[in-house]
C-alpha cells in the first residue's frame, strides 16, 4: 500500500502541482476483477476531496480498458446518467503497476443486503425499481455513434446479439474450463434454439445489477462497473438484473429483490418509451445465469492460475447455483 501511495502523489504532483498530498488510502471491498481503492487528496491551498482509484489488479489478464471505461462514464454523464464524476485516466502501466483512472467518491453504500434488508433503506427499497428503470433507459439512450465510442462495435447487422454473445461465452468456455459442465451445455443448446430477434441495438451496460450500485436512504446515487459495456440488445440488461444470483436471498421479488417483473418492465417502458417483451427479456435472464457460471469458471481459472485470492475461489465454487437454476429455467 505504501508503493501505491507514493506513486499515486507523485502521478498527481505532476497532474496538479508539488503542494498536493495523498492521505488515507485504502483498498475497498469486493471487486475481484478490478481493485478499487478510497483516499483524500489535500494541499495546494485546496480544500480536502475524498476521491476513489480504479485500476486493474497486478497479475491479471484483463480484456476491458480503463481508458474505455473512464471515456464511458464520461459520456454517460453527459447524457444525464447518475455516475461519479472522472478526473483523470492513466494508460502508462509503469506509474502505478497498471492502468488506471480517478474519480469522485460519491457517499452512499452498495452492499445488496443492506439495500434489502436493512429499515435504514426501506425508502430505498421503494424508490429503487423506478430510479434503476429510468437510469437504464438514459443508459440504452446514450449515442453509441459519438466519436468518443467509437470503440464500441456494433454487432453485424445480418447477426442477433444473442447468437453472438452465446458464441462468445461458448467459446471462453471451451478454452477455460477446467471440467464438464453438462448443465451448462443444456443451458446452451437450449438458448441456441430460441435467440430473440432484437427490437433495437443500443448501448448495453452489461452488469447492470443490485451491487452495482451506490445508494442512498432516499434511493439511487450512481451507477457504477462499467468495464463489461458493448452495443447490443438493451433486453440484455434487463434479463441480467433479474438473474438469481442478484436478488441476493430476496428470491420474491425476482428484479434485483426489490420487485417483481411487471412493475420493473412497466417502470422502464414508460422511461424508454418502448415495449419491452418478456419473452425477450427471459433469454437473457437464461442466458445471465449461464454467462454468471462461466464468469465464475473464469475467476477460478484465475486462482488456479496462480493468482492468490480468496474471493476468486469462492466464486468458483459458485458454478453450482447457476446450473441449478439453469435446470429449473429450462424446465419451463
Amino acid at each position: 500500500m505504501t508503493d501505491l501511495a507514493g506513486g499515486l502523489e507523485a502521478y498527481l504532483r505532476r497532474e496538479l502541482g508539488d503542494g498536493v498530498s495523498v492521505d488515507g488510502v485504502r483498498r475497498l471491498p469486493g471487486g475481484a476483477s478490478r481493485e478499487t481503492w478510497s483516499f483524500t487528496l489535500a494541499g495546494a491551498g485546496r480544500a480536502p476531496e475524498r476521491l476513489v482509484l480504479r485500476r486493474d489488479p497486478p497479475g491479471h489478464v484483463i480484456e476491458s480498458s480503463r481508458r474505455q471505461e473512464f471515456v464511458l462514464l464520461q459520456a454517460a454523464a453527459a447524457a444525464g446518467v447518475p455516475v461519479p464524476r472522472v478526473r483523470w485516466c492513466e494508460d502508462d502501466p509503469a506509474v502505478l503497476g497498471t492502468p488506471f483512472f480517478v474519480m469522485d467518491h460519491v457517499d452512499g453504500e452498495t452492499i445488496a443486503r443492506k439495500l434489502l434488508r436493512d429499515a435504514e433503506y426501506a425508502a430505498a427499497r421503494a424508490a429503487l425499481p423506478e430510479q434503476l428503470a429510468t437510469a437504464l433507459a438514459g443508459i440504452h439512450a446514450m449515442d453509441v455513434g459519438a466519436p468518443a465510442l467509437a470503440f464500441l462495435r456494433p454487432p453485424p447487422a445480418d447477426r442477433a446479439p444473442g447468437a453472438l454473445e452465446l458464441e462468445r461465452y461458448e467459446q471462453v468456455l471451451r478454452t477455460i474450463a477446467p471440467d464438464p459442465h453438462p448443465a451448462l451445455e443444456l443451458g446452451f443448446r437450449w438458448l441456441a434454439a430460441r435467440v430473440p430477434a432484437p427490437s433495437a441495438t443500443t448501448l448495453v451496460h452489461g452488469d447492470y445489477r443490485v451491487g452495482n450500485v451506490i445508494f442512498g436512504p432516499e434511493g439511487l446515487r450512481a451507477v457504477i462497473d462499467w468495464e463489461l459495456v458493448h452495443v447490443g440488445d438493451p433486453m440484455e440488461d434487463l434479463g441480467w438484473l433479474c438473474v438469481r444470483s442478484w436478488r441476493f436471498g430476496a428470491d420474491q421479488n425476482p428484479v434485483g429483490g426489490l420487485c417483481d417483473r411487471e412493475r420493473f418492465f412497466a417502470a422502464y417502458a414508460r422511461a424508454a418509451g418502448v415495449r419491452v417483451d418478456p419473452e425477450s427479456v427471459r433469454w437473457w435472464e437464461v442466458f445471465g445465469n449461464l454467462k454468471w457460471g462461466i464468469i465464475c469458471i473464469m475467476q477460478a481459472h484465475t486462482f488456479l492460475s496462480g493468482v492468490q485470492n480468496v474471493e476468486l475461489a469462492s466464486l468458483g465454487r459458485r458454478v453450482a447455483e447457476m446450473e441449478l437454476e439453469l435446470l429449473a429455467l429450462t424446465e419451463r
